[in-house]
């Protein structure tokens, strides 16, 4: 049992380290300002026929012949603000090309550098086009018209619930476009509006796309990378299915399918753009890469507007933090994208009570505290079994001393005078090991609860602990938690072999020393898990002690 005790130790250990590396090194990540204006790229601006999907009904053809103009000149920058998000339209095509967020500053000590997830610089190039694509004489064209707005500078002032920023476009030959964007207060759900005028005296027919667009990072493959645990990179969902794409392998196989209820997304350690047409009606999607920018493609279903007629087309963006209500409320399956891995079964009911435990609390350090208690309730029984184990063995800690100096000489006598000693007082060393491993899958879901949920990011708790997602300051927690340690051991039988009783010894000092630069609120968890753990092995070793 010794052995296996020391395995999953260093197990949880080695576990514990790898979550802290992949938590911290996020903030680490150099930022990049998003300027208003700034230089032309060689980058396109209008998007590529050749990266957008067929319509789901794309032989259906329009009589009438568009003249537009297909510039991927830059056009004038619109400046969008919200209480949640700072944007930039370019007028030509009606791209996002620039976002940053409100209140999610890359590093806490340093608020005035906002996360950043769209930029139209050529390194950092991070895009969402949106539009219309015309069927015309059974061939589709992409309209990129250079659209028309009322000011450069749009805001959602205060005590306002929903912000527009309307764009006018008309052809030659009497077509009419205004896109319209809306945003609402405190949501990252961006509303892109087309409302169509058919004033050409002919049928028009054509349908609404989607296309991120996204310079691939590069992901260094070593331990004090967050881009090694965190997934960086194209997703799509196909109303039933989730799936990562490799961007490696979509030059040569891109993705191509007709889906109903599905969405596209580039996503990265807690945040994410996505592109989701309307879910009632199947759309076209495509993924594919090019010179190291992949995209993401969605063309919806096509409507026919009549001469004289108009139609109304409606697309979601969503830029902006994984919150998980927000995700739900925008897309379905659009929750997946934070990503808990395989244990997501077990991480996503934790955070559902972790959830409401914050509502209760208001503050995620007592919602970690109560989740805490609650999981040492739900496995009471199964740690009570292993607690009786370890107090039988430790009450038995002078026989087998005295059994291991009478045959110091001859292990297989030990060996089998041991087990005798076992069978006589009717203790199985090896039944402590199962209720830890049944615990083990849930302890780890919840340490990827509190590495991949945005909503605990740089959350403050108690006192000097300002956020939990950081390192303790003044290392407080990890002392504490490596005091907890040493007294767990003093409760639990030492292991008979010298060697390992002196490794077992030394593991709450190295565990301090890990533990001093974990995030507190992992260290917090820890710390009152052992609490717990502490009180529940004394009451039993008592009652065993006594012979009840």
């Amino acid at each position: 049992m010794e052995n296996q005790r020391l395995f999953l130790w260093l197990a949880l250990g080695f576990v514990a380290f790898l979550t802290w590396q992949a938590w911290v090194k996020d903030y680490q990540q150099p930022p990049v300002s998003a300027p208003v204006q700034g230089p032309e790229t060689s980058l396109p601006s209008a998007p590529s026929d050749a990266d957008l999907p067929g319509m789901p009904d794309a032989d259906r053809p329009a009589p009438v012949t568009e003249a537009l103009e297909a510039s991927a000149a830059r056009g004038d920058r619109l400046r969008v603000t919200t209480d949640v998000l700072d944007l930039v339209i370019d007028t030509s095509g009606g791209g996002l090309v620039a976002a940053t967020l409100a209140g999610y500053p890359v590093r806490k000590d340093r608020p005035d550098v906002l996360v950043e997830l769209l930029n139209d610089s050529e390194d950092r190039y991070s895009v969402i086009r949106s539009g219309l694509r015309s069927a015309s004489n059974g061939a589709a064209v992409v309209l990129d018209p250079r659209y028309r707005a009322e000011g450069n500078e749009f805001r959602l002032d205060e005590g306002q619930e929903t912000l527009e920023v309307p764009m006018i476009w008309s052809s030659p030959d009497g077509l009419e476009v205004k896109k319209t964007f809306r945003f609402h207060r405190g949501s990252y759900a961006i509303e892109v509006l087309h409302e169509i005028g058919n004033g050409t005296g002919s049928d028009w027919t054509g349908a609404s796309y989607i296309q991120i667009r996204q310079r691939q990072r590069s992901i260094s493959r070593s331990m004090t990378d967050v881009d090694t645990y965190s997934y960086i990179g194209p997703v799509i969902y196909d109303g039933d299915k989730y799936e990562k794409l490799d961007p490696d392998d979509l030059p040569d196989e891109p993705v191509d399918g007709v889906y109903t209820a599905g969405w596209v997304a580039a996503i990265q350690h807690h945040f994410l753009v996505a592109a989701v047409p309307p879910g009632s009606d199947p759309a076209s999607y495509k993924a594919s890469s090019r010179a190291g920018v992949f995209s993401l493609s969605a063309v919806g279903n096509p409507v026919t507007v009549p001469a004289g007629g108009t139609a109304q087309l409606a697309d979601t963006l969503f830029v902006g933090p994984k919150l998980q209500s927000q995700l739900r409320a925008t897309a379905p399956g659009l929750v997946l994208t934070v990503d808990y891995g395989f244990l997501t079964i077990i991480s996503q009911p934790l955070f559902w009570i972790l959830e409401k435990f914050h509502a209760v609390t208001g503050n995620w350090g007592w919602a970690i505290i109560l989740l805490t208690m609650l999981i040492k309730l739900i496995f009471y029984k199964l740690s009570e079994t292993s607690g009786k184990s370890m107090a039988k063995m430790r009450k038995l800690q002078p026989r087998l001393k005295a059994l291991q100096e009478r045959y110091q000489d001859d292990r297989q006598a030990l060996s089998q005078a041991m087990m005798q000693l076992y069978k006589q007082e009717k203790v199985n060393p090896a039944a402590g090991c199962l209720p830890i491993l049944v615990q083990m899958p849930v302890f780890l879901a919840l340490y990827w609860v509190l590495l991949e949920s945005v909503e605990m990011r740089q959350a403050p708790f108690a006192l000097w602990i300002n956020d939990l997602s950081s390192k303790d300051p003044f290392f407080v927690l990890p002392l504490l938690m490596g005091v907890t340690m040493w007294i767990q051991q003093k409760l639990n039988p030492a292991p008979p072999d010298p060697v390992q009783a002196k490794v077992m010894m030394a593991l709450p000092i190295v565990f301090t020393v890990f533990f001093a630069f974990f995030p507190a609120g992992l260290v917090l968890y820890w710390f009152v898990n052992n609490l717990l753990s502490i009180a529940q092995q004394w009451k039993i070793n008592r009652v065993v002690e006594r012979g009840h």
